[in-house]
Parts: structure tokens; sequence; C-alpha cells
């Protein structure tokens, strides 16, 4: 059986590695403007680690319910 990680070209995995980064470093960096404290060093290491599941619970759990507030108030 091969290992899926030797067959993998590294283009690939180096594009991965990117975009897993860049997508902890978003969530740290916007959970910081919301003001979110400590709490933006738990999205930014989670973000940094798989994708896509901390981007799309940060989504329901952070960004709808303040959207939904900001328009119920308007």
């Amino acid at each position: 059986m091969t290992n899926p990680i030797e067959t993998t070209p590294v283009w690939v995995l180096v594009g991965m590695t990117i975009l897993v980064l860049c997508q902890g470093v978003w969530l740290f960096i916007d959970s910081k403007k919301r003001g979110l404290g400590k709490m933006s060093w738990f999205w930014g290491i989670w973000g940094s680690t798989t994708m896509p599941l901390p981007l799309l619970l940060y989504w329901l759990i952070v960004i709808r319910p303040r959207r939904k507030n900001t328009k119920s108030h308007d």
C-alpha cells in the first residue's frame, strides 16, 4: 500500500500549508477586531491545524449571530 503523502505532489502540500496558515492568521486577526479577547488565540491556533471546519464554525458561532443582531437594530 502506498502512503498518500508520498504520492501527493509537493506543490499541493505547499499550497495546502499556505492556505491553512492564512486561514489561521485571518481567524486570529478577525476575532481580535471583533473583540473576542483571549478566544482569538483559540481561533487562530485551531484555524492553523485543519481546514475548513474552523472557518465554518467561526462563521456560524461568531459572524452570523452578529450580523443578525446588527440587522435587527436597523
